[in-house]
């Protein structure tokens, strides 16, 4: 990855962290989670509702910990309003997949500014950070899938 591209992305992780996308009270969703990384504290609940039609209507989350775990949630936010519950499922796998990668990969488009985690990969510890909230996502996700 290019200086000029690392940089980029720090500032969008930045940005995110100082102004996060999707912040609000997951009890007004209609599925909620909640997910602790007890390595660091980090935490973060979830809530999302799923229409009828199987698209996210409701994304919401409130959470405290590193800019990290909290961008991450941000840009997953602010990527997966709208999208229908299969795509969102699929865009976890993927982001999962990148960061087990180690930073070997190229990240797929399809993850557009999630992409800007890739340098996280190679930090085992910030691993978890990252994924919290795509976890907790995930979790409600399943729990829509189920109902």
């Amino acid at each position: 990855m290019s200086a000029e591209l690392e940089e980029l992305y720090r500032e969008l992780i930045l940005d995110h962290s100082r102004h996060p996308v999707g912040k609000g009270d997951p009890a007004t969703a209609e599925h909620t989670h909640h997910e602790l990384n007890p390595s660091c504290g980090d935490e973060i609940t979830m809530g999302v509702t799923v229409d009828d039609d199987g698209s996210i209507s409701r994304l919401v989350w409130e959470g405290q910990g590193c800019s990290i775990s909290m961008a991450s949630a941000s840009v997953m936010s602010d990527m997966l309003t709208g999208a229908s519950r299969l795509d969102a499922l699929a865009r976890v796998e993927e982001f999962r997949a990148m960061l087990r990668s180690r930073g070997t990969t190229e990240p797929p488009e399809s993850l557009e500014d999630a992409a800007a985690f890739q340098g996280v990969a190679k930090y085992v510890m910030r691993v978890k950070c990252a994924m919290l909230g795509w976890v907790a996502l995930e979790a409600c996700l399943n729990q829509a899938g189920a109902a």
